[in-house]
């Protein structure tokens, strides 16, 4: 009798769970991009293969799951890789990892690592390109994302009709020279205290927003930054303005430094060196314009200026123009060629670097051919 209780008891158990998974519809969607390309510049002076020209290539799985009465768990994990070697892009393994719940009424609340709110009011409202965000091995406008992803995140989003807005709170955990001292974790586990949020509004081809993000480095250096922009849309053609400023408001830390010049001086970011200045600013304009269903053709202008340099070695200037041509074979896989020319001046400290003579370079000219793939 006992036996025959343990059977039934399990068959009951088993109905049980078979119907709890039949009422929560799930999906789990596989995606990517793999993109290669061919990368010529004349401060390098050669020709390279890059894991990645028009995107930064990477696979990703999203989640979903219908819990019901109009609530959803969600979840995202997603590698950044470069095809040109197969190794991972940067030292998280996965750019975004994050989970929360979402309501269709309510908005959603996710935790984890993701884009903080200045990059997903820039690459939702005034992308550089309509087709794709940015250009991956040409993007001034990351530099004044303040590192475009954080760690250890809580995001608020709500959508009602044309208008989305969001909130974003990151923990240091302790992560700060007052309770750790040197023994700072300035890699991939980087904890900072952030806050900020963004509003957007979008809306018959016409798109414009804002955000305003809050970050305490580790070593105590505090900045605040600032963006905002539209885009218009009609018919092939395709238009957007943006301004982004950053700036310091206290003393940089030793510790923070490298943080702030692998966020304003990567090549692909910008390009030249924030030494001691305390503000940057940035001025973009760009045009797109779809030729043929396959064909699209697009240019975009920046201008930088950098200051408070108390030495004057790095009050800059700079102006970044990129031009791309992208063929679509198909709705999965593209070519493209794109130029661009980056030039600064100002102070000693205004170059885009140093050759191994010691001679300083402010100028460079790239070409970029590339082929690309989603999935």
């Amino acid at each position: 009798m006992t036996h025959s209780f343990v059977k039934t008891t399990m068959a009951t158990v088993i109905l049980a769970g078979a119907a709890s998974q039949a009422s929560a519809q799930s999906s789990v969607q596989l995606y990517g991009i793999v993109d290669a390309a061919v990368r010529s510049t004349s401060n390098h002076g050669k020709t390279q293969m890059v894991g990645g020209g028009m995107s930064q290539s990477r696979w990703g799985i999203n989640v979903t799951e219908d819990l019901g009465g109009g609530l959803s768990a969600i979840a995202n994990l997603e590698d950044r890789f470069l095809t040109d070697t197969g190794n991972t892009a940067v030292v998280n393994y996965f750019q975004q990892a994050w989970v929360g719940v979402r309501d269709r009424h309510l908005g959603q609340l996710t935790l984890g690592r993701q884009y903080n709110v200045l990059l997903d009011v820039a690459a939702s409202t005034y992308a550089s390109f309509p087709y794709l965000p940015f250009m991956e091995v040409y993007k001034p406008e990351i530099g004044f994302s303040m590192g475009a992803r954080t760690n250890n995140t809580l995001k608020y989003m709500m959508a009602l009709g044309a208008w989305r807005a969001g909130l974003q709170y990151s923990f240091d955990e302790g992560n700060t020279i007052a309770k750790k001292g040197r023994d700072l974790d300035l890699t991939g586990g980087l904890a900072m205290k952030t806050a900020g949020g963004y509003l957007r509004y979008a809306s018959n081809g016409l798109a414009i927003g804002g955000a305003y993000l809050n970050t305490k480095m580790p070593g105590g250096t505090e900045f605040d930054a600032y963006t905002v922009g539209g885009s218009y849309r009609a018919g092939p053609w395709y238009f957007s303005t943006g301004y982004a400023m950053n700036q310091r408001k206290n003393t940089l830390a030793a510790e923070d430094s490298r943080l702030i010049s692998a966020y304003w001086g990567a090549e692909i970011n910008g390009g030249f060196a924030s030494g001691d200045s305390n503000k940057r600013q940035l001025i973009q304009l760009g045009t797109g314009y779809q030729i043929t269903p396959q064909l699209n053709l697009g240019a975009h202008f920046y201008y930088a200026k950098q200051g408070g340099s108390t030495s004057g070695a790095f009050n800059s200037k700079a102006n970044f123009i990129v031009a791309v041509a992208n063929y679509a074979f198909s709705k999965r896989t593209s070519a493209y060629m794109g130029v661009d020319y980056t030039r600064v001046s100002g102070g000693a400290g205004s170059y885009i670097e140093k050759t191994s003579a010691g001679a300083l370079v402010s100028n460079r000219t790239g070409i970029t051919i590339g082929l690309r793939h989603w999935f």
